[in-house]
């Protein structure tokens, strides 16, 4: 405790020399830091990102902005959406952006966020001749290349299949043709560090290469998607492949959105399509058919027995990576053929929809035989279906999923969102997810990673009495009934989390966030002959200060302290604390950011996690334990109106290790230092 205060003591001491900027929305960033938590792993999908820069330059017109672009920001409720379509409907076009203060449900917070992305214009058509899509669009073209200074082990001689086969470069190419949402077409390129470039196994260039081409309202065709798109699905128990969020204080985020069909254009290798899809849209009715086949990289084995001697594939390789002779042998071993679709049917107030897919594959999963993984999907082919509705009543608004798997085992989630008055928003969630229900590409809100063995009670509130505070809570009450990794016997837990924003002025704002969960584990360096499980406790404080001073200059800073234990151990602790430092005059070719950071944890259990500005559509959110220190620099320079460049350099310098990383990761040394240089061109 005397560490937490010492830090905060100095927060307010270096306050004035801090800086700083956003690039999204700051509840993404924590919505985004809490998801790399829970998963311990950074997305790759910054389509979210490269949507928010696009309405940035070309702001969305809010007066005929559709549901499913309003949906698309992640920003809104349904029910804020459906009061704004009300609104036009009986009033009009809105003439002034103050108006939406008028909206029922729109908050001065919603607003304020919506700001730098919308924007208040004559209402002009949306029909556009073929010649118009082709040729009146935005094109973009970026190259981006990064490494880390230090060598890794990987790049040093090894054992056989442990070697990196290539550089340590990582190279990334995207071009993309845009105009106004309706036409988008281009092309996306990756190579990761260690994996060979224009040779050897890669004589074609890049490791991953995506093409994609998405057409919306052409007639009857609402959305055609023709290469490389995602698929979403209800509420997500069985098919969600676009980001989506799970706990944070933005209570309103219970609610997956998104239409069934979006384009692809990030460098993740595994979570999306490849084919054909298309969405019809007659009157009310509304269908979407899909079809995909794709080449994925698994971990292949021999069948064990005679009864069983073809190969099997024990999991999927979803990080990308083909940088050594082992991680190389299982790339493209899996054929995978998807298809499915929706049927939507829309009334006055609220929706119903009937969802299917069915996967098949080359050679049969066969998961490794553990206990909690009894009831794992198995097999040579799955399928999935479910049916999904969404009902607005007044400031009530219903959604809910109801799915089963090839056995036949059900999952349901029901939630509310309501505005009881222009003060109090609450939202309520209930799942409840067999334990053997299954699916290949869910992502719904739940504790577990995937859909399946789960039940649990949400409730979230959003208070904002006075026009400059707003208090947001949530507690989430959850059980799993079957063994889980780690958890050798059905458990449970809970997560609670309250935060407190003030905002005194358009230019300063204040938050205080407390967040406390309680989980079920095995007991650590047990030596009985049964593992038993205990609660692990992690209780989280975190104070965040931003101030901006002038058109040129931001200021931010924050202090995080976490506490972890066990029933029966010693407590740990970690501390972070950052001032960042971002200068950007307006109507300047010039803008810079600096950070500088120190962490202390007592080990990896109590380890602390913040996000990083980057360059343009980059962001890192990287994992702090141990001790030691962090600074980056990011600068760009606007060569052109249209030309721009980035140059990114990090740094972390722990104390007193002789090496940091492990495995083909590990870096002899006590820095670990990263270079990245980017250049956008658009026109």
């Amino acid at each position: 405790m005397t560490r937490l205060c010492t830090y905060i003591g100095l927060l307010f001491f270096y306050f004035p020399l801090v800086l700083s900027a956003q690039t999204i929305p700051p509840v993404k960033e924590q919505q985004l830091e809490n998801m790399t938590a829970a998963e311990e792993a950074e997305t790759e999908d910054d389509s979210y990102i490269q949507q928010l820069s696009y309405y940035k330059r070309h702001p969305l017109n809010i007066n005929t902005a559709t549901a499913g672009e309003l949906q698309g920001l992640l920003l809104l409720t349904d029910l804020q959406i459906q009061h704004l379509i009300n609104y036009r409907t009986v009033l009009g076009r809105l003439v002034n952006i103050y108006e939406l203060q008028a909206v029922p449900t729109w908050d001065i917070f919603t607003i304020k966020t919506l700001l730098p992305y919308i924007t208040i214009e004559q209402v002009e058509t949306l029909v556009f001749t073929l010649r118009q899509r082709l040729k009146g669009g935005e094109h973009q073209l970026l190259l981006r290349a990064s490494r880390l200074l230090e060598k890794a082990a990987g790049f040093k001689e090894g054992s056989a299949g442990k070697k990196y086969q290539g550089d340590p470069q990582r190279y990334f190419l995207r071009y993309r043709y845009n105009f106004k949402n309706l036409l988008q077409y281009g092309i996306t390129a990756d190579k990761d560090a260690g994996e060979q470039f224009f040779k050897g196994a890669q004589s074609k260039g890049f490791d991953f290469y995506s093409v994609h081409l998405f057409a919306r309202n052409m007639g009857i065709i609402k959305n055609l998607a023709i290469g490389d798109f995602t698929v979403n699905m209800g509420q997500g128990l069985f098919q969600w492949q676009s980001l989506a969020f799970k706990k944070s204080v933005d209570i309103a985020a219970i609610k997956r959105q998104s239409p069934v069909l979006r384009p692809y254009t990030s460098a993740g290798e595994y979570n999306f399509n490849r084919g054909l899809g298309f969405t019809l849209q007659k009157g009310r009715g509304e269908l979407t058919l899909f079809a995909s086949v794709r080449k994925l990289s698994a971990n292949m084995m021999q069948g064990n027995d005679s009864l069983n001697p073809a190969e099997n594939f024990s999991s999927f390789i979803t990080s990308g990576y083909h940088r050594t002779a082992t991680e190389a042998a299982g790339k493209n071993q899996l054929r995978q053929l998807s298809y499915g679709g929706t049927m939507k049917y829309w009334f006055k107030k609220g929706y119903v929809a009937v969802n299917g897919i069915v996967y098949t594959f080359s050679n049969p999963l066969k998961k490794r035989d553990l206990p909690y993984n009894y009831f794992a999907l198995s097999g040579k082919s799955w399928f999935n279906a479910s049916v999904d509705y969404g009902w607005t009543h007044k400031n009530f608004h219903f959604f809910g999923e109801a799915a089963i798997d090839k056995q036949l085992n059900k999952a349901f989630i029901n939630g509310l969102i309501m505005s009881v008055d222009k003060t109090i928003d609450i939202s309520l969630l209930q799942r409840t997810i067999g334990r053997a229900y299954q699916s290949i590409h869910g992502n719904a809100f739940t504790e577990n990673s995937m859909p399946t063995n789960e039940t649990g009670y949400y409730m979230g509130i959003a208070l904002h009495p006075l026009q400059n505070l707003r208090l947001d809570a949530y507690a989430d009450l959850f059980k799993f009934p079957w063994l889980r990794y780690l958890a050798d016997a059905p458990s449970g837990g809970s997560e609670y989390a309250v935060q407190l924003t003030y905002t005194p002025a358009k230019t300063s704002e204040l938050y205080l966030r407390f967040r406390k969960e309680a989980k079920q584990t095995n007991q650590p360096d047990n030596t009985t002959n049964l593992n038993y499980l205990v609660y692990q406790h992690k209780v989280n404080w975190r104070m965040h200060i931003e101030h901006k001073l002038n058109n040129a200059f931001t200021l931010r800073g924050r202090v995080e302290w976490m506490l972890f234990d066990r029933d029966g151990d010693d407590e740990e602790q970690g501390t972070l604390y950052y001032m960042d430092v971002l200068y950007k005059p307006l109507m300047k070719a010039l803008a810079t950011g600096v950070r500088l950071q120190y962490f202390e944890t007592d080990s990896y259990y109590s380890r602390v996690y913040a996000f990083e500005n980057d360059v343009l559509y980059g962001y890192s959110i990287p994992v702090f334990y141990d001790r030691g220190y962090r600074y980056y620099l990011n600068v760009n320079y606007d060569m052109t109106r249209k030309m721009t460049i980035w140059l990114r350099w990090a740094q972390t310098i722990y104390a007193g290790r002789l090496s940091t990383g492990s495995g083909t990761a590990e870096i002899q040394g006590s820095r670990r230092s990263e270079l990245k240089l980017q250049w956008s061109l658009f026109f």
